[in-house]
């Protein structure tokens, strides 16, 4: 396993996560991830979608599983290398062309997802902190990468004071997205009994606005 290769993820559950990358197996997806990770790309991203004895997913930066990097989406590149446990493979949409940027961690051996991922390496060290992941679709409360590196890079592992300010900077957007999650049930609940004849006012007053020129 060469530097260069390696990808470490700082997670907030308590370590570091390194992956051995295969550019042989899968070489312009993980050219892409090297790009992102030392673009910065993955920093702060939240683990959206895990699922206990199944996998873990993150990459989005929506973090809804809807979103992706502004690059081109990447060809399929399926190879021989198995989904077994710390697996590490590319998401994707329907269409097989359409891996971009998110990926998951899979926790037990999943065959079923050989010849319709891309895998691009495995984790060989700190899969215990994948396993502590917060679980949900989405998790109520995400963990998240506090950062992404390649290991030629020689980037130290974040400060205990680093992951608390990441930690904080997480909880307030889930903050102001239940927040705004809430004020939007808030107002379709206010709009459901409103009496027919208050939803068209706004219409009949336009109506007699342009009834009175």
């Amino acid at each position: 396993m060469t530097p260069e290769n390696t990808l470490n993820l700082d997670l907030s559950t308590g370590g570091r996560v390194v992956i051995q990358l295969r550019p042989d197996k899968a070489p312009k997806s993980v050219e892409r991830i090297k790009i992102l990770v030392r673009e910065g790309f993955y920093n702060g991203l939240r683990f959206h979608r895990v699922i206990e004895g199944f996998m873990a997913q993150t990459g989005d930066p929506k973090g809804d599983g809807s979103g992706g990097s502004s690059l081109p989406n990447l060809p399929a590149e399926f190879n021989d290398m198995p989904h077994v446990r710390g697996e590490v493979s590319m998401a994707r949409a329907q269409e097989k062309d359409s891996a971009n940027s998110q990926f998951f961690i899979v926790y037990q051996p999943t065959f079923s997802l050989d010849g319709e991922y891309t895998p691009i390496g495995r984790v060989v060290s700190g899969m215990e902190y994948v396993d502590a992941v917060e679980k949900g679709e989405p998790p109520a409360h995400p963990s998240i990468i506090v950062r992404a590196s390649i290991g030629s890079d020689k980037i130290h592992p974040p400060t205990t004071e680093e992951v608390k300010a990441a930690v904080e900077k997480q909880e307030a957007i889930n903050l102001a997205e239940q927040q705004k999650q809430e004020e939007e049930v808030r107002r379709n609940a206010m709009r459901s009994f409103l009496p027919n004849h208050a939803r068209l006012l706004p219409m009949q007053n336009r109506r007699r606005l342009r009834q009175s020129h």
